[in-house]
């Protein structure tokens, strides 16, 4: 595996104060539950973390805070993602000042479908304004939110023009099949899998392990899974499935909202509830829903 960024990093949940500013004490606690449990490190402000709804103060100041408060530099993956180059580029900077090299990039996401020319132009501005070799980028393939995938040939380009910086892709597609395309056409790259499910799969052709939601609320058990992707235990698998299964209990609801509720349960902390606008919370027969189904599951849920 590649050796830049491998193994657990959880797609960091952020708390959100109900007048909607980032509660910064918990999101720190969080963050050192999961390196407590177990993960390699944590990712900030991906899509999980809802980061594209925080302004850049609010990102540099959470980061800051948690370097503070202990948490290594190596034991986090900031993504940088902006609708303007030159904020992803401020991000950046900002983060490789405090020793933060371990970035994930989703490409622009505010033009329908745009051209892989366009693309690796847009990364290539990136990491030459950000200009430090220690760089390590991590491409976010998400096209569902993006419009965007990245071909083969855009990665090979990017690989072939940055071979120290651009290190590894986050696949967001959940299409099994596409991940693991990923892992057998690109030896030594890091491919870090979003769906859950898959990361056994993938890792057993190469992947190199999982940046997903899921670990917020079992973080040991995607370490099991991630230590031993060619010996899952049925018990985990069902376990997994089960708590996945949580996030279509009731149809159409937003997973962050599943996930939040599935953690206010878990630790018996109703703040988690709380959304950044334009999101919003469950309703209460959905809360109700997922909190009956998640003890339901019953005494597995000793081993999350």
């Amino acid at each position: 595996m590649n050796p830049d960024i491998n193994g657990l990093w959880p797609a960091l949940l952020l708390p959100v104060q109900p007048e909607g500013m980032l509660d910064t004490a918990r999101a720190i606690a969080h963050a050192k539950h999961m390196l407590d449990c177990g993960c390699d490190g944590v990712t900030v402000f991906g899509t999980t973390g809802e980061g594209p709804a925080f302004s850049m103060s609010e990102r540099k100041a959470l980061l800051e805070s948690m370097l503070g408060a202990g948490i290594r530099a190596d034991q986090i993956v900031i993504t940088t993602t902006a609708l303007a180059l030159p904020d992803v580029i401020e991000l950046g900077r900002h983060a490789v000042r405090l020793g933060v090299f371990r970035q994930m990039l989703m490409p622009p996401f505010f033009f329908n479908q745009p051209r892989d020319a366009g693309v690796v132009s847009a990364y290539t501005q990136v990491i030459r304004a950000i200009g430090d070799d220690r760089l390590r980028l991590v491409l976010y393939h998400f096209p569902a939110m993006s419009t965007y995938g990245f071909s083969h040939e855009a990665i090979a380009e990017l690989i072939g023009l940055f071979p120290k910086q651009v290190v590894g892709i986050k696949d967001s597609s959940g299409d099994l099949a596409h991940a693991q395309g990923l892992a057998k056409a690109f030896p030594g790259f890091s491919v870090l899998v979003g769906a859950e499910p898959h990361v056994a799969p993938v890792m057993q052709v190469g992947g190199s392990g999982s940046i997903n939601g899921l670990a917020n609320v079992a973080p040991k058990l995607m370490r099991r899974v991630i230590d031993q992707p060619h010996a899952v235990s049925a018990a985990d698998k069902k376990l997994m499935l089960d708590l996945l299964a949580l996030l279509a209990v009731q149809p159409g609801m937003p997973f962050l909202g599943v996930y939040k509720c599935m953690l206010a349960e878990q630790n018996g902390d109703a703040a988690w509830l709380t959304m950044r606008a334009p999101l919003s919370p469950l309703t209460a027969l959905e809360e109700e829903s997922v909190r009956q189904g998640y003890r339901a599951i019953g005494a597995a849920l000793a081993n999350v």
